[in-house]
């Protein structure tokens, strides 16, 4: 072993600073890449940015929040859900410049919480932040792609494509089935299963183009996108307000990452390395995806998963997933089959995959036992809902203000201004 353990726990095969053989090391990593491949590659699809770019950004951003947290964490960063409604807006006003400036800008924030957090620590997240506000802010991020996903499973074009919804009711069922039948580390990849089954549908149903897999060389730069080589940045105000408010929840969802890898490992992250390091990993990881052409990257919890189920918690084998993501970004004919991955394939495990973001939002509720009774509680969730689902944004010129941000920066308002209870509830009957 390669250092004394603070903890016993027969269980694990691999502890975190633990080496292993070559062998052990290939396979492992190439495992653990897969269950963080299906997730990682699907937003840049969904938006429209290039997925060899976001597997470069994904492991090197991975690699760099290892670097911070000094190897004391087995995380791995992938492409975050949460930005993809404004990524999606911003697309259509200012492309890919737009979501690099809001990229950086979420990757600043994170740092400048981990700064104050370093000098006053954290509990001032828990006020601002609490779950009535977090809650609703999840639900909306994957209520609001439903009709996303919707319009992916069944147009085809301009037309209703009767194949088009077979192929994605199938994705659908089959992942479902997957996930609720597989065990051990299968279970952790069912959703790539499912879309690989999805994918092999819709080549039978003959709405897969091969041709542009079968052009792609075998080895092949990812496109990046280097502001003042590949573009001339100006500033886009409205895209980094639409994304940075955003930064918030997705780093209450890191701290929850870490508190349950704090259980898995029978340790304190929160002191050693710090709250602090790991956000500054985490926007470190932005930052560089922003500078290259990905999207926004988080600490998935799809990680913790595997961790759980194969007991090898090596942060060596977290290093070899991301290099071994790296190396996959260059191989272009692996891309070019991820991009031919039909709409209603993506549609069809969308539906899937937005419904349980959603429902994550709803289980903080659940699990803080949050009273609706409360009028409290009731005006922050209700506004939150409605306002960043039916994208209630703010336009002031060119700028644009997406509903998510709008609902979030509202909540947060909403938490810190209104009483613990209404007037007529402080009444004594």
């Amino acid at each position: 072993m390669a250092d004394k353990k603070p903890f016993h726990n027969d269980e694990v095969i691999l502890d975190i600073q633990d080496r292993p053989t070559l062998g052990h090391w290939f396979g492992l990593s190439i495992q653990h890449l897969f269950a963080m491949f299906g997730s990682t590659v699907l937003v840049p699809i969904l938006v429209g940015l290039n997925p060899g770019i976001a597997l470069f950004s994904s492991g090197v951003g991975t690699l760099m929040y290892i670097l911070i947290t000094k190897g004391k964490i087995p995380a791995y960063m992938g492409s975050s859900f949460s930005f993809i409604v404004p990524m999606l807006a911003l697309m259509k006003t200012t492309g890919y410049p737009g979501i690099a400036q809001g990229t950086v800008a979420v990757g600043a924030m994170y740092l400048i919480v981990s700064l104050i957090i370093s000098r006053i620590g954290y509990a001032w997240i828990d006020k601002a932040l609490p779950p009535i506000v977090v809650g609703p802010i999840v639900m909306v991020i994957g209520l609001s792609l439903a009709g996303t996903a919707a319009k992916d499973a069944t147009m085809n074009g301009n037309n209703y494509d009767i194949r088009y919804f077979i192929v994605a009711m199938a994705t659908v069922i089959i992942a479902i089935i997957l996930n609720m039948f597989l065990k051990g580390f299968l279970s952790q990849i069912a959703i790539l299963l499912g879309i690989i089954a999805g994918y092999l549908l819709a080549v039978v149903v003959g709405i897969v183009n091969f041709q542009p897999v079968i052009d792609a060389a075998w080895f092949k730069l990812p496109d990046f996108e280097f502001p003042f080589i590949s573009y001339s940045p100006k500033l886009y105000l409205g895209a980094i307000l639409s994304m940075m408010p955003i930064a918030f929840v997705t780093m209450t969802e890191h701290m929850g990452h870490i508190m349950v890898l704090n259980g898995l490992t029978h340790r304190n992250f929160f002191k050693n390395p710090g709250l602090h390091r790991t956000l500054a990993g985490d926007g470190t990881a932005s930052i560089i995806a922003g500078f290259v052409g990905g999207p926004p990257v988080t600490s998935y919890g799809e990680n913790i998963g595997v961790l759980a189920i194969t007991k090898v918690h090596s942060v060596y084998v977290l290093i070899g997933a991301g290099v071994f993501a790296v190396l996959f970004s260059f191989i272009g004919k692996l891309s070019a089959l991820i991009q031919s991955i039909p709409s209603p394939v993506i549609g069809g495990i969308s539906f899937l995959l937005f419904g349980v973001i959603a429902s994550s939002g709803l289980r903080v509720l659940i699990d803080n036992h949050i009273d609706f009774n409360l009028k409290r509680n009731l005006m922050i969730g209700s506004s939150v809902l409605v306002i960043g689902i039916g994208n209630a944004y703010l336009q002031i010129g060119n700028f644009q203000f997406s509903g998510i941000a709008i609902a979030t920066i509202l909540g947060i308002i909403l938490n810190l201004v209104l009483p613990q209870k209404a007037a007529s509830e402080r009444e004594v009957h």
